[in-house]
């Protein structure tokens, strides 16, 4: 497969778990109408982004895996034969879980999982109280339309992990995504993390001659249990998701990108063929020194 057509998910919250599912499916199919092969969505889509508070009790949002999840948009993915990314809170055990990402294969079957191996500890991003970090490592997932180097969120300010990705034959790199401002900061510092974070993606686009796509949530989110008892809690102004989906081409080009407040089903046309191209011209992995690299195996050098 030469040109593969791809499309990002980008949705604001809906309000209940029912109503997000809905709203997701509705977004699929119309990915799928418009002649998606590959439909990614963004991070933990079935829910809130529920890590704004420490909460013991929204461990019960987990799932397993094969579960409800999985097995509803299994169902889709083979109804309209496509391949297609999910995003969902992984119970393993109990006490044990994961942000998972499911990547779903035309037949329906589970073709593969990544489990997020980042995880921030940040106002209003407690994902450390949450999630356990990934154990599979960063192993790309053999699909139908190619192999996909699946990551996730934090994930995505690692050039390590893309560059693994990379040297186990990832044929593109793809980022669900739940990322914004705190509404307390100026406009000018919202403009520099934005920023930051669509260049660093690019940057990894780039330095692995590989196509990126990234589904990023939008829309401003309260905590979904805010009250008075917790008002003055980190987190509790709430998140404005800052959208921006995109898809970027394996020079780092900007093929697509959604607006900050909207949702959105962009589609893009990958060639695949233009990684072997640009690799040939920008010879980055011939050219690494695998003989010097070792300190990067130390935390920090003194």
């Amino acid at each position: 497969m030469s040109v593969l057509v791809a499309a990002l998910v980008q949705q604001a919250w809906a309000g209940n778990r029912e109503a997000m599912v809905a709203a997701t499916g509705r977004a699929i199919r119309q990915a799928a109408g418009q002649g998606a092969q590959l439909v990614v969505c963004q991070e933990l889509h079935t829910s809130a982004y529920f890590c704004q508070q420490e909460l013991v009790g929204r461990h019960d949002l987990a799932e397993p895996i094969p579960g409800p999840s999985s097995d509803h948009f299994g169902a889709l993915a083979k109804e309209l034969a496509i391949v297609l990314v999910i995003s969902l809170f992984e119970r393993r055990a109990p006490g044990l879980s994961h942000n998972t990402a499911v990547v779903l294969e035309r037949d329906g079957s589970i073709a593969g999982i990544y489990r997020k191996m980042h995880i921030p500890d940040d106002p209003g991003f407690y994902e450390k109280f949450y999630f356990t970090p990934g154990d599979l490592g960063f192993e790309p997932i053999a699909t139908s339309v190619g192999r996909l180097g699946v990551l996730v969120c934090w994930d995505q300010w690692f050039p390590e992990a893309a560059r693994l990705m990379a040297l186990a034959g990832a044929d593109l790199l793809l980022y669900p995504t739940a990322i914004g401002w705190s509404p307390n900061d100026s406009p000018a510092e919202q403009a520099r993390q934005r920023e930051a974070w669509i260049t660093v993606q690019r940057g990894h686009a780039i330095a692995n001659g590989l196509p990126v796509l990234v589904a990023n949530r939008c829309g401003h989110e309260l905590d979904p249990e805010t009250s008075s008892a917790v008002a003055t809690a980190p987190g509790s102004a709430g998140l404005q998701f800052w959208g921006s989906s995109f898809a970027a081409g394996p020079q780092g080009e900007l093929l697509t990108q959604a607006s900050v407040a909207e949702e959105a089903v962009l589609l893009v046309d990958l060639d695949l063929d233009r990684s072997e191209a640009v690799r040939r011209w920008w010879p980055f992995l011939r050219d690494r020194r695998i003989d010097a690299y070792g300190e990067l195996l130390k935390r920090w050098r003194t």
